[in-house]
């Protein structure tokens, strides 16, 4: 569930970035604790946002008890309430602080090949960033088998499911959305630092009011550029639906490729569909580098023309001239919360889109799972990630130019 064997771990500043680096307590003993796991919704349920114990609608489950070690001094300062996410090498707990009792979300990473670097590659970028539009890690713990990230606790969930939920969304509601993204990732990139792997599910709202921010999560595959590095990367990652063609060609890229997907999730935002989308990897990923979309169908005959030429501007082959972030804040149809477009609410279509893409893919989930073969490798459990990130093995098979 990430990069190639040969990722690229950045390292923290060397000064004048952000001098204030988050504490890291190094605790010692360990201790076996037991609380309630709260009942995933949905398969890509992001580890920082918390709905609710009952999931997403529907009947509420009853919480599986979860038990595992927890060092003393985290638990000395946090009332562990529920495991909220998983992966192959974490865990998720909602934490409450047991003096201010604020809420928090702790990751518990195991010290395992693979995982500790994705964490310090995590924790590297995390340490150097303030923004409000990007999620902030308050406090780091680390023990002999354990790392612990104290993370604020999103709680207005990702944000197709809030559109969902919603019931009303318009092109205004999609460049208020977009214009917080832009400006966190604006930051991101003065930073020198490129996220690569902007998509929905790494787009949180902090709370459920209608006021919320959007925030960006998930820094396991950012990359931050020392003083003296190369401006390019090579490192083949990210999730095939968001990844830029020249990723895909691996050739060396820059922070453009965070453009490219933000060019992708403004597709879906204003159509509940995806601009490029086959089952088929070696079809999808030759449409993804011929930047093979269109806008035909009912649900983009109410989207404006200003807001196509945003998405224009965004899915282009060359990186040199697709726009920057700082460009992109600047397009006219941002500039003016699409002033000049139509009001019309397109949640129904897009909703409706998305919950059908949703449901198919849960059911291609299941058909798979039930002519898999029981002999399963751990490369095929990569591959089966929540995230479905590539693994640079998979890109070597296919035969993208042909």
């Amino acid at each position: 569930m990430g990069c190639s064997s040969g990722k690229l771990v950045p390292e923290p500043p060397k000064g004048g970035v952000h001098a204030e680096y988050v504490k890291t307590v190094f605790p010692n003993d360990n201790y076996i604790t037991k609380f309630n796991e709260v009942p995933n919704k949905g398969e890509y349920s992001s580890p920082y946002s918390q709905e609710g114990e009952g999931g997403q609608g529907g009947r509420r489950k009853k919480p599986a008890k979860y038990r595992t070690r927890i060092d003393p001094r985290v638990l000395a300062k946090y009332d562990i309430k529920a495991l909220i996410g998983r992966g192959s090498f974490s865990r998720v707990v909602r934490v409450e602080h047991r003096i201010s009792r604020q809420p928090f979300a702790i990751k518990m990473i195991e010290r395992r090949p693979g995982a500790a670097t994705i964490a310090e590659t995590e924790l590297h970028v995390l340490r150097r960033v303030r923004h409000t539009n990007i999620i902030q890690l308050m406090e780091v713990f680390e023990s002999d088998d354990k790392i612990y990230m104290v993370m604020e606790l999103a709680t207005g969930g990702e944000l197709f499911d809030r559109i969902v939920a919603k019931g009303s969304f318009t092109e205004r509601d999609a460049t208020r959305v977009l214009q917080m993204v832009l400006d966190g990732v604006k930051y991101l990139h003065n930073l020198g630092i490129t996220h690569r792997d902007l998509k929905p599910e790494n787009l949180l709202y902090y709370h459920p009011g209608n006021d919320s921010k959007i925030m960006i999560t998930d820094f396991g595959l950012a990359f931050a550029r020392r003083a003296g590095d190369d401006l390019m990367m090579r490192t083949t990652c990210g999730t095939p639906e968001y990844i830029a063609p020249e990723i895909l060609c691996r050739r060396p890229y820059s922070c453009a490729v965070d453009m490219w997907a933000i060019g992708v999730i403004t597709y879906i935002l204003l159509s509940g569909t995806m601009p490029f989308d086959d089952e088929n990897r070696t079809r999808l990923y030759r449409a993804i580098i011929k930047a093979k979309y269109t806008y035909t169908g009912e649900h983009w005959k109410d989207v404006s023309a200003l807001s196509k030429d945003f998405i224009d501007h965004l899915l282009i082959i060359d990186p040199q001239e697709r726009m920057t972030s700082a460009q992109a804040l600047k397009h006219p149809w941002i500039t003016t919360n699409a002033a000049s477009s139509s009001m019309k609410n397109l949640h129904r279509t897009i909703s409706q889109n998305l919950l059908q893409r949703a449901s198919s893919r849960a059911n291609s989930t299941k058909s798979a799972r039930s002519t898999r073969s029981t002999k399963s490798t751990k490369s095929n459990r990569s591959l089966r990630s929540d995230h479905r990130r590539v693994q640079a093995y998979e890109l070597e098979k296919l035969n993208l130019e042909g």
